[in-house]
């Protein structure tokens, strides 16, 4: 794919998806948790847009700031990985540890085990020659975490809008639900584009899914 989104410039499609589904499922549990433990009277809409922007937000900021940590994480990780590899006792050792750490297995590719060989030979040969660099918060991760922010905040607007709008707050509920519930379907098929899925049956499953957390959520006490 030659062109890619502002947002996949930071986050992968899979990263993208998880954050999304994550702050619409944050929502919903709030607006289908909210009829169980208020019954058909007492709904509180002020209370119940003030919890589900807040509780967007706030897993918003913990979202971001633990995906800048895990960043950093496989970072440091990795230049470990390629520090222990320069010291390694023979090449065979090395190349094995290169086997292990970018192994092809599950990959969607069946590769010639003479090519893995070859692959894993320069492998070796340009990180003998190249030096570590350091590891560090670099300024894409920031970025990258105010984009984390972004989705997982953002995805509380659409179910709070009904209930800012509309008097009747039970017809406002139940659009709120729809519009989420509908939503949840739009971003499965989103996602099946970048992959070889079919997007109607992404997207039913990803709605699926997500009512079956939101359920489990629920009655959870989440």
């Amino acid at each position: 794919m030659p062109y890619k989104s502002v947002i996949h410039r930071y986050l992968d499609p899979g990263e993208t998806l998880g954050e999304v589904l994550f702050g619409l499922i944050m929502v919903l549990t709030f607006t289908i948790g909210a009829r169980f433990v208020t019954g058909e009277g007492g709904l509180d809409t002020r209370a119940l847009v003030v919890g589900a922007i807040g509780c967007n937000v706030a897993w918003g900021v913990i979202d971001a700031t633990l995906f800048v940590l895990g960043g950093l994480f496989d970072r440091s990780r990795r230049a470990r990985f390629f520090r222990a590899l320069k010291s390694a006792r023979s090449e065979p050792e090395a190349l094995l540890a290169l086997r292990e750490e970018f192994g092809l297995q599950d990959e969607p590719l069946a590769v010639d085990p003479q090519d893995s060989a070859r692959l894993y030979q320069s492998m070796l040969l340009l990180s003998s020659h190249a030096k570590l660099a350091r590891v560090g918060l670099r300024p894409r991760d920031f970025v990258s975490a105010f984009v984390v922010f972004v989705l997982v905040s953002a995805t509380a607007l659409p179910g709070v809008i009904p209930l800012l709008l509309m008097e009747d707050t039970h017809l406002a509920l139940r659009l709120s639900n729809f519009i989420l519930i509908v939503l949840l379907f739009i971003v499965g098929y989103w996602w099946a584009h970048y992959t070889d899925a079919r997007p109607w049956s992404v997207g039913a499953t990803v709605t699926l899914l997500g009512l079956s957390l939101v359920v489990v959520a629920v009655v959870l006490g989440g």
